[in-house]
């Protein structure tokens, strides 16, 4: 068996996919996805404290709601549209619904949002087929 040259890691993530290396376009970076899905979080917390006792199970499903509905309609949660990020699909086209709510509940799974590739694409993200990138 005879190796094959690896190809060098990318200078910056989705170089590779042919994004920008910052600014429109380019690939939604560690802590602004952070900050995002803690806002995301928050705002869960809020209506489970207001409405449900801060019971765990319904700020969980709270949070998926959320991430599903807003993705669905404007291509982005809450926390995403406020720090200029949105969710796309790879081939391009609509979103649709099926991907937000793969990616929702993979990312309520917790480790599948934690196992990232090279362009900062978790795998609820490869599985949905999507990529979040900046506004």
């Amino acid at each position: 068996m005879t190796d094959t040259p690896s190809s060098p890691p990318p200078a910056w993530p989705g170089e590779r996919l042919g994004l920008p290396e910052s600014g429109p376009r380019s690939v939604g970076r560690f802590g602004r996805r952070i900050a995002a899905i803690a806002i995301d979080w928050a705002i869960a917390v809020v209506i489970s404290a207001a409405f449900f006792s801060y019971e765990p199970l319904m700020t969980l499903a709270i949070f998926i709601g959320l991430q599903v509905l807003m993705t669905v309609v404007v291509n982005a949660s809450i926390g995403h549209a406020l720090l200029g990020l949105r969710v796309v699909p790879m081939e391009g086209g609509l979103l649709g619904v099926w991907r937000p709510v793969v990616r929702a509940l993979l990312i309520a799974l917790v480790i599948p949002a934690m196992v990232w590739d090279d362009n900062n694409r978790g795998l609820h993200d490869r599985l949905s087929r999507t990529i979040l990138l900046r506004r």
